[in-house]
C-alpha cells in the first residue's frame, strides 16, 4: 500500500474538481453559454503562461497554487463573457467562439520561440493531476465548499451576476490543478447526460463524474497514458452507461 500513497493527494483532488465544477456546469448548460467556460480556461491557461514569462509580465506570483496573473486573465475573460451576453444575444456563441480562438492564438505566439511551445501547450490543454500539489487541493477544497454552501444557503447566485466571477475563479484554480480538457469533460459531460437528459440532481451527477475521474486515474497508473485525455474518455463512458447500471434505461422526456 505505501507504494500507492502518491496517489492520495491527486485522488482528492479529483473528487475535489468533481464537486467543485458540475454544480457550476448545471449553470453553464441553464444559461446556454456552453462554450463560455472553455473560453474562460483558455484565458486562464494564457495567463499562466504569461505569467511564467517575466520579461512580459510582472504578476509571476502565486495565490494559493494559482498564477495571479491567471487570475486576472480569467477574470478579465469573464468580463469580456458578460459583456458579450449583455450585447450580442443570439450572437452570443459566436463572440464566446472569437474569445476562446484569441486566447488560443495568443498563446502559441506566446511560446512560439521557445523551443518546447509544443509541449507547454498540450500541458495547459491535458494537464496532469497526477501531479497535483497541496495547495492546490486545499484551494480547490475551498472552493468547492464555497459553491455547495451557496448553492444550499442563497440558490440565487447561480442565476445572478456574481457567478461569472466565482466561476472564473474556480475554473482558473481547475485549469492549474487538471488543465483544459478535463475541466471542459467535467464541467458538461456528467451535467448534461446525467442533469438534463436524466433529470437528476448535482450530487448523482457529481458522483457519476468522481467514478469516471477515479478509473481514468486508475488506466493511467495501470497503463501509463495520459490521465488528461483518460480522464474526458472515462467521464463520457460512465456517463452514457451510468443510466443502465443504476436502473434508469431510458431518457426522461
Amino acid at each position: 500500500m505505501a507504494a500507492y500513497e502518491w496517489m492520495l493527494l491527486p485522488t482528492l483532488g479529483s473528487v475535489l474538481l468533481c464537486f467543485l465544477l458540475v454544480p457550476l456546469g448545471y449553470q453553464v448548460i441553464a444559461r446556454g453559454v456552453i462554450f463560455a467556460d472553455l473560453a474562460i480556461a483558455q484565458w486562464a491557461s494564457l495567463g499562466t503562461l504569461a505569467g511564467a514569462t517575466g520579461t512580459y509580465f510582472v504578476l509571476s506570483q502565486d495565490l494559493a497554487g494559482a498564477s495571479v496573473t491567471s487570475l486576472a486573465f480569467a477574470l478579465l475573460a469573464a468580463l469580456t463573457v458578460q459583456l458579450i451576453l449583455r450585447h450580442l444575444g443570439e450572437a452570443k456563441e459566436a463572440g464566446i467562439g472569437i474569445l476562446y480562438v484569441l486566447g488560443a492564438s495568443l498563446a502559441v505566439l506566446l511560446v512560439s520561440n521557445d523551443p518546447h511551445g509544443a509541449q507547454v501547450l498540450q500541458r495547459a490543454a491535458s494537464g496532469d493531476l497526477l501531479w497535483a500539489n497541496q495547495e492546490l487541493v486545499i484551494a480547490t477544497a475551498v472552493m468547492a465548499l464555497l459553491v455547495w454552501a451557496l448553492g444550499y444557503w442563497a440558490p440565487g447566485w447561480l442565476s445572478g451576476a456574481a457567478f461569472i466571477p466565482v466561476f472564473a475563479i474556480a475554473v482558473t484554480y481547475a485549469v492549474a490543478l487538471a488543465g483544459i480538457y478535463v475541466v471542459f469533460a467535467t464541467l458538461i459531460i456528467t451535467p448534461l447526460i446525467v442533469g438534463t437528459l436524466h433529470k437528476k440532481t448535482p450530487v448523482v451527477a457529481s458522483l457519476c463524474a468522481i467514478v469516471g475521474h477515479l478509473l481514468a486515474i486508475a488506466c493511467s497508473v495501470i497503463w501509463d497514458v495520459p490521465v488528461g485525455p483518460a480522464i474526458v474518455v472515462a467521464t463520457l463512458l460512465v456517463a452514457c452507461l451510468w443510466p443502465v447500471v443504476s436502473g434508469n434505461r431510458r431518457y426522461t422526456q
